[in-house]
């Protein structure tokens, strides 16, 4: 019996999410079945939760990836973290420990429209720090 490693399985279709059941099959030397049905049981447990895309947003014709991170009052927190969900410039939206207690990761064309964005957030109720970071290059 070839033992599937499930690392092994996930490396691959992050590197390609598209790659084939057939092609996958090949690398592990076994079934088209058997990879299907392994892939449908990581998706069952969770640990698979959706295939994606990664996109180059200089491609569509934004400048600054910046990388936002922004405090705010702890009785405010859920509030803003709800009204910061809903704003369509925001690509991703995280909780964190550290420097700040949200992230949130936007894409713009040029730095009015940053500064435009931090002007509309600075007037949330509760916010009480604004940090942007310009990403210069993904390097990994």
């Amino acid at each position: 019996m070839v033992r599937i490693s499930n690392l092994d399985l996930i490396k691959i279709l992050e590197n390609n999410a598209r790659e084939s059941f057939v092609n996958i099959a090949k690398k592990f030397n076994v079934s088209e079945t058997a990879i299907r049905k392994r892939i449908k049981k990581l998706e069952e447990m969770g640990i698979i939760r959706k295939y994606t895309i990664q996109v180059d947003p200089t491609k569509l014709g934004f400048k600054i990836d910046a990388l936002i991170g922004i405090d705010t009052t702890p009785e405010d927190y859920i509030s803003i973290i709800e009204h910061l969900k809903a704003m369509d410039d925001i690509k991703n939206l995280y909780s964190s420990t550290g420097d700040h207690m949200i992230l949130a990761e936007c894409w713009f064309k040029d730095s009015n429209e940053l500064t435009n964005f931090i002007k509309k957030i600075e007037k949330i109720k509760g916010i009480i720090r604004i940090c942007p970071a310009i990403l210069l290059e993904k390097l990994k």
